[in-house]
């Protein structure tokens, strides 16, 4: 079977994997979705300022919920895929149990629990508010794509050592 993508070195990984966290990043506090309510108050929401506004409103488990899936489960990856890619981790086990760690904990991150909270959102929202889509939603979705596109090539880097 023919590869997609072609050779990738660890060096250019963990340049890829910066650009990746400063877009992660930039997607936790850049807007994402304008919300309309009744055709007067409007309200851009970022992932930032939607769970301190949960922790105000006394939303604890959803805030709880969407701060360790959305925040804390792709930065601990970023730092997991960093970790791995370093060039002096090279200790067999250690490599070992950070790839395992990244498959157990990786999967559970970010893309579909956004997707299932958009979509929540707006079928709660749809009688009595619009809601319009801004750049953070699309940062934050390239950022998520990119995270998983560098574990699945560091993968194969680990398998061809």
């Amino acid at each position: 079977m023919a590869k997609i993508f072609p050779a990738i070195s660890a060096q250019q990984l963990r340049w890829l994997l910066l650009l990746t966290t400063l877009l992660l990043t930039a997607g936790f506090i850049t807007p994402m979705l304008t919300i309309t309510k009744f055709m007067v108050i409007n309200n851009s929401v970022s992932i930032v300022s939607g769970i301190w506004q949960l922790i105000q409103d006394g939303q604890i488990l959803l805030f709880l919920i969407i701060a360790t899936f959305s925040i804390l489960l792709p930065i601990a990856k970023i730092i997991l895929l960093f970790n791995l890619l370093h060039p002096n981790t090279t200790h067999p086990n250690r490599r070992k149990r950070l790839l395992h760690l990244m498959h157990d904990y990786g999967r559970w991150a970010m893309l579909d629990v956004m997707v299932v909270a958009v979509l929540i959102m707006t079928v709660k929202l749809g009688a009595i508010a619009s809601i319009q889509v801004h750049s953070g939603l699309y940062i934050f979705g390239a950022a998520v794509l990119l995270i998983m596109f560098i574990t699945q090539r560091v993968i194969q880097l680990n398998n061809n050592d």
